[in-house]
């Protein structure tokens, strides 16, 4: 079939499966160029594995390192006529990739919330890891039955305390407008949030695979982070979402206390604001991430996930000598974006900006760009207008 960009919102309906694959492709790219990361890890498990920060961590560990890796996520297959999610095309180009490199890299599709998908990548990992040295979580979901309760908890993204109203972006049509959120309602809506977002899912995961023998001794386990600038504090930060990074970041000492006997340890690490089907949902981050764009690409310093993810696994969790880390115990990856002079000029150009003058002072075209890239579109080397197989298999599941 045809498969042209169909957009709602923050969201786009299809998705190209060559487009995706050569997005891949160049995220892996990236990595091979970077050379071999030294002592890096060699078995991996990346729950939320099909995009984003989860993808690029995945690609980084095989192709930085030649680790096995096992990926876990929930999207949707294509079917004729009918193309399957990004994240789902994502995974078959990278097993293809991966298989084609001599690297192990098999997949699982379904709730990473509930106990059964839990039990069957521990099932996998026995039958062909025995034990794995490293777990990315990094999932981004709306919402989550328990799997202890069967409570179905939905997460909301609302300010705490108060209205917010500030600039916003509609990224498609480049309309500047003030935007007003109403305060979150009710303290249920935190804590069904913090359920969602924060960091019992992490631990359930770890205390699963510890219990079940499946966890190297050293293992590492790392989840991911965002603080941000003053300007997005109260929509994100302080906000119901907020709350619940402080849950996962809450949830560190407590992992570490879990795997000290193993000799392991955890980390949250603190990511850059970057083009996610994440965040584009968030009001006010479009407008910030592409004045962000403008000022780093500028000063030569800006990274895309990928770029992200190869400087924390290098630079970070496998570099030799202790790891830096904050006054609250984070790593910070988002150190370029936080740096002062980079702030100060996106503060300067966030009193200026305006519809008329959006093209000029901001890199909203590169926002747009990443964007559709997420879902493979805007790549000069795919011929969009020609019949491409929407049916393709991830080769480790059989639908």
């Amino acid at each position: 079939m045809i498969i042209q960009p169909r957009v709602r919102g923050f969201i786009c309906l299809t998705s190209h499966p060559e487009g995706t694959a050569q997005h891949v492709k160049q995220q892996i790219d990236h990595i091979k160029s970077k050379g071999k990361i030294e002592n890096g890890p060699k078995k991996v498990l990346v729950i939320g594995a099909s995009t984003g920060f989860g993808l690029a961590s995945r690609i980084t560990a095989a192709f930085g390192s030649d680790a096995a890796t096992i990926g876990v996520f929930f999207e949707k297959p294509a079917a004729p006529g009918k193309p399957g999610t990004a994240g789902w095309y994502n995974t078959a180009a990278f097993e293809n990739e991966a298989h084609a490199a001599g690297l192990y890299a098999k997949s699982i599709n379904g709730d990473a919330f509930s106990d059964e998908i839990k039990k069957q990548t521990i099932d996998l990992i026995k039958q062909d890891l025995g034990q794995v040295d490293l777990i990315v979580y990094s999932l981004a979901s709306p919402r989550r039955t328990h799997p202890k309760t069967g409570a179905a908890h939905t997460s909301v993204l609302k300010p705490i305390g108060q209205a917010f109203t500030d600039k916003t972006v509609d990224f498609h049509s480049g309309v500047v407008s003030d935007i007003s959120i109403q305060p979150v309602e009710s303290e249920e809506d935190i804590n069904n949030t913090i359920a969602v977002m924060g960091g019992e899912d992490w631990k359930f995961w770890i205390e699963q695979l510890k219990e079940a023998g499946v966890l190297a001794n050293g293992v590492k386990t790392v989840a991911y982070s965002y603080i941000g600038p003053e300007l997005t504090y109260p929509i994100y930060r302080n906000g119901t979402i907020g709350r619940a990074k402080d849950d996962l970041e809450g949830t560190v000492p407590v992992l570490n206390d879990l795997l000290k006997d193993i000799g392991g340890i955890s980390y949250v690490s603190v990511n850059k604001a970057l083009v996610t089907q994440s965040s584009s949902a968030i009001p006010v981050v479009p407008l910030y991430i592409s004045l962000l764009y403008k000022v780093m690409k500028e000063k030569g310093i800006h990274e895309g996930t990928i770029e992200q993810m190869q400087r924390l696994f290098a630079e970070r969790l496998y570099a030799n000598g202790e790891i830096p880390l904050d006054d609250k115990g984070r790593i910070r990856v988002d150190d370029w974006e936080m740096r002062e002079d980079v702030q100060k000029e996106v503060a300067k150009l966030w009193q200026q900006i305006t519809t008329e003058n959006l093209e000029q002072i901001s890199d909203i075209g590169g926002y747009r760009n990443d964007f559709f890239n997420l879902f493979g579109f805007n790549f000069d080397t795919v011929d969009y207008e020609k019949d491409t197989d929407e049916v393709v298999e991830i080769p480790s599941i059989k639908e």
